[in-house]
């Protein structure tokens, strides 16, 4: 079992919900006091020599909006509590995966 410090500091960080109800059944099956100590426990047994990020390359891009979609895309993402780019990767994530239809012959404006 991890030593506990004398003294500790906070950390806050965001988890998945299915992986703090996974904590939770851990810190319960070890008989642990408080997800503390299964953080804790994790940490000292977690090798970092071992560890390589998954890095998923992202490049800023700049995009045209109207002023009516610019503004219900910001209303959307308060109401939401996410980003304005979270719902725009969402968007695009959706659009990309339906079937493209025939075109019409026009070309789009760009």
């Amino acid at each position: 079992m991890a030593k506990k410090n004398s003294t500790s500091l906070p950390l806050t960080f965001d988890l998945p919900l299915d992986l703090i109800t996974s904590i939770e059944a851990r810190r319960r099956a070890l008989a642990l006091r408080s997800t503390s100590e299964v953080v804790r426990e994790a940490l000292a047994d977690f090798n970092f020599n071992r560890y390589s990020a998954a890095r998923v390359v992202h490049r800023q891009i700049s995009v045209r909006l109207p002023e009516e979609q610019k503004a219900m895309l910001s209303r959307q993402a308060r109401k939401k509590s996410v980003s304005t780019g979270e719902l725009v990767r969402s968007a695009l994530v959706q659009f990309m995966s339906k079937p493209v239809k025939k075109s019409s012959g026009k070309k789009s404006k760009r």
